[in-house]
Formats: C-alpha cells, sequence, structure tokens
C-alpha cells in the first residue's frame, strides 16, 4: 500500500479555499494521523498558522483475524505513530486515570520504552481520579515513577514558563465526555495556549466521544465566559478532543490569536455513530455508560436545590428533592466517594431513577426533567438558587429565564436552534471521523 501524504494548512479563521480541512483516506478506509507541517519561526509569527500534515500507515503483513483489523484503537494505543517524535525529548504528559494503552498507564508505557517523562499534568480530579468535583488538588510525586505532578486545577489552570521550561514536547491523553461544561476541554485550551507561548509541539492522543453522535443545547454566549464554559459552543458538541483542540486553533480561541503546532493521533476504527463503553470512569460521578449519557441534561440541576444522586452508588442516573411529592422511588445521600459533603446529606429525596431511560441511545440536550422538577417543586420552594452558575453552566441566562417564565420545551428548543445551525457550519471543518 503506498503512503498517502496530504498536507492540511489553515490559519486563524481560514482553513483554506474551501474553507474545509481536505480529508483524505487510502482504498481501505483508514483513518490519517495529523501532524504539524515543518514551519521557521519567522513563518509561524507572520501568518500565525499551524500547518498540519496527515499520512496513512505503511503497509504491513494483514495476519490479524478479521475482528482484530476491524477492531477501535485510541490514540495513545497507536504508538508506532508517535512514539519517534519523543525520541530525545524530555516528555511532558497531561494525563490521569484514564489515560491507558490497553490496561498500562501511558507514563508507565513510555517509561518502559525508554522515553524521558519529566512531569505528569493532571487535571480537576486529579492524577488518579479521586478528587471530588471543584476539589482542590495539590502537586504531588507519583508513587510508583517518582515523576511530580503538577495540578492544572484551582490557582494553577495553565501550566507556566517555569514548569514548560524542561520540556520539549508535550503530549495531551485525557478521556472526554463531549459535554461544554465537562473542565477537560479548558484544561485542554490552556495547555496549548501555554504550548503555544512556549514553542513546544503538543501532541493529542485522540479518544473517542460517548457523546459524538449529536449536537445540541444552546450555544454559550460571550456573557457567560467561565473554566465551565470557554468557548462558544452548545452544551452537547458532538466531537472528539482530537477534533476540538482543532477548532481551538482554527477559530483562533487562545489569547492574542495564537496557534499551537499540533500533532493530532487519531483513533483507528472509529466513527462519531460508535458505541464506546469507556473502561474506566473519567470522574468520580461518572461511573457508568447511563450516568455519562444522562450527564448532559441533569448536570444543570447542580446550579438547583435538586440533587442529582451525588452521595449515592449512581450520580447522575437519578435526581431528586427532599420536597419532592413521596414518589415511588428514593434516595439517601450520604458522605462518601466523590462526594465528601453532598447536597441533601443524610435527607430522604423522592425523584427518578433513569436508568431505563438512558438504556437507549439518546440524542438530545433534554429538558424535560428540569421543567418536571419545576412543577414537583412548586412556586413556594427554591429551586434555581445558585443563577450565576446555572447560567453558566447552561451558557446563557436566556435559559433560566424561560424556565422562570414557563416556557414550554419546544418554544425553549426552538431558541436554540440558528445558534446549533452556526455552529454545526464551524464544527464540520474540523472532523476528522465520519
Amino acid at each position: 500500500m503506498t503512503c498517502i501524504l496530504l498536507i492540511l494548512v489553515f490559519s486563524c479563521g481560514i482553513l483554506n479555499k474551501d474553507n474545509k480541512y481536505q480529508k483524505q483516506r487510502n482504498s481501505e478506509g483508514k483513518h490519517v494521523v495529523v501532524e504539524k507541517q515543518k514551519s521557521t519561526e519567522k513563518e509561524l509569527r507572520k501568518k500565525k498558522r499551524l500547518a498540519a500534515k496527515s499520512h496513512d500507515e505503511k503497509s504491513h503483513t494483514m495476519t490479524t483475524t478479521e475482528n482484530k483489523q476491524t477492531q477501535l484503537m485510541v490514540g495513545a494505543e497507536r504508538l508506532n505513530l508517535y512514539i519517534d517524535s519523543l525520541k530525545n525529548k524530555r516528555v511532558a504528559i497531561v494525563g490521569n486515570q484514564t489515560s491507558l494503552v490497553g490496561k498500562t498507564h501511558l507514563v508507565d508505557t513510555l517509561v518502559s520504552l525508554g522515553v524521558k517523562v519529566v512531569k505528569v499534568f493532571s487535571p480537576e480530579h486529579g492524577f488518579r481520579g479521586d478528587a471530588d468535583a471543584g476539589e482542590r488538588v495539590s502537586n504531588g510525586k507519583d508513587a510508583k515513577t517518582g515523576l511530580p505532578i503538577i495540578s492544572l486545577y484551582g490557582n494553577n489552570k495553565k501550566p507556566k514558563p517555569a514548569q514548560m521550561k524542561d520540556v520539549d514536547v508535550v503530549i495531551f491523553d485525557i478521556q472526554d465526555v463531549g459535554v461544554r461544561f465537562y473542565t477537560y476541554i479548558s484544561t485542554l485550551h490552556y495547555v496549548m495556549e501555554s504550548c503555544a507561548e512556549n514553542n513546544l509541539t503538543l501532541i493529542v492522543l485522540d479518544r473517542p466521544n460517548p457523546n459524538a453522535h449529536y449536537v445540541d443545547g444552546p450555544v454559550r454566549d460571550d456573557k457567560q465566559v467561565s473554566f465551565v464554559g470557554m468557548h462558544p459552543v452548545p452544551v452537547v458538541y458532538g466531537m472528539t478532543i482530537g477534533e476540538y483542540a482543532l477548532m481551538i486553533n482554527g477559530e483562533c480561541w487562545l489569547s492574542d490569536s495564537l496557534t499551537c503546532e499540533l500533532e493530532i493521533v487519531p483513533c483507528k476504527n472509529y466513527s462519531h455513530k460508535t458505541h464506546y463503553s469507556l473502561p474506566v470512569p473519567p470522574s468520580p460521578n461518572l461511573r457508568s455508560d447511563a450516568s455519562i449519557a444522562l450527564y448532559p441534561s441533569l448536570c444543570l440541576f447542580e446550579g438547583t436545590t435538586v440533587s442529582v444522586g451525588r452521595g449515592t452508588e449512581r450520580p447522575f442516573e437519578i435526581f431528586g428533592h427532599p420536597k419532592f411529592p413521596e414518589l415511588e422511588f428514593n434516595f439517601t445521600p450520604i458522605s462518601s466517594f466523590g462526594a465528601k459533603s453532598p447536597l441533601w446529606e443524610n435527607k430522604l429525596c423522592y425523584g427518578h431513577d433513569l436508568q431505563n431511560v438512558a438504556k437507549k441511545r439518546l440524542y438530545e440536550f433534554s429538558l424535560s426533567w428540569i421543567l418536571e422538577a419545576k412543577v414537583l417543586l412548586g412556586d413556594s420552594i427554591p429551586f434555581i438558587n445558585q443563577i450565576g452558575f446555572f447560567d453558566r453552566l447552561a451558557g446563557t441566562s436566556e435559559l433560566r429565564k424561560q424556565i422562570t417564565n414557563g416556557w414550554k420545551e419546544k418554544e425553549i428548543r426552538a431558541s436554540w436552534r440558528p445558534g446549533i445551525q452556526a455552529f454545526r457550519k464551524i464544527r464540520s471543518n474540523y472532523l476528522l471521523y465520519d
């Protein structure tokens, strides 16, 4: 098989003459690798462009079974496509408990192959993924390798120049769930920004997005920029984290319209329609396929007085309140792993179990449960009690006002349509998969 080489060039707001990535695959439909084009510092400074080149793997003897030929491979597992880029380089890894090559952590894998890993940056929830949402995560040292672990949460969301001084290349490998307020894409943004400022290449090892099969929800407006909403995208944006990195660059969302030198190692045998069950929980309270599917719709409850089941064995699969009518389903949140001080701790909550709803694939960001909860509580009991946080999660204050004013879900959804349509056009420029 002949290796196909394709140069992909784009700058701020201009991708190419067709305003799209030209994508090409060989006759066997294998995914391509997007790498940086060799550019002089003068060209980068003058044109502020990212160049990427795509190529397929070299031909090899087909000795595996048909099942293995079509088996999904995440970017981290395709070592032959990025290991050479790490030779004689000092490597920093941005990762957590999801950064696996098979069943072995990426850090351990690369160290065993002689790669000079010098440090690890960890996102919200920490390197081992055991910290509560919003909990302060301290710097530390990995017990197994002795590598320093630097937290990218709290006051140090972006790697500082001093922390990048002894680094030649950065690898980003974190499992995302494709929801705007899930903060791993915010960490990606700040890592890209730091790499751009320090003239470092960022290699993104792509992973499937379990919510990549649809796009829905209000688009974040300019008044609601925060760590849970850094970019003007819908709640569910339907992209892998590798595709999202390309969009951050292409739309010039980094400060001062910087662009980051990117290499994307894509998944193999993957499409946006692929059903993907995460092998490791990406955070303490997303423990199942059901919770990940329901998370986009239920997370808005975090700005209300309604519990989403934190402090139970099934967070984000259920919701309830002590003042709901005595419905058939009930639960009592307690202090536990991932929820040290849950809402309504030790209080009996009545509500709904949505596990059966999530058995069928969800194709929309649903407002039905939050609208029902408002009705169940009535006007005398506080509902949206954290107005600022609710608006940041929604990405707009309009949704809260619409709910308060009694709009029906159909009417609310219609108000999102122009924003979603505009975003879909932007999104289409950066997709690497069908």
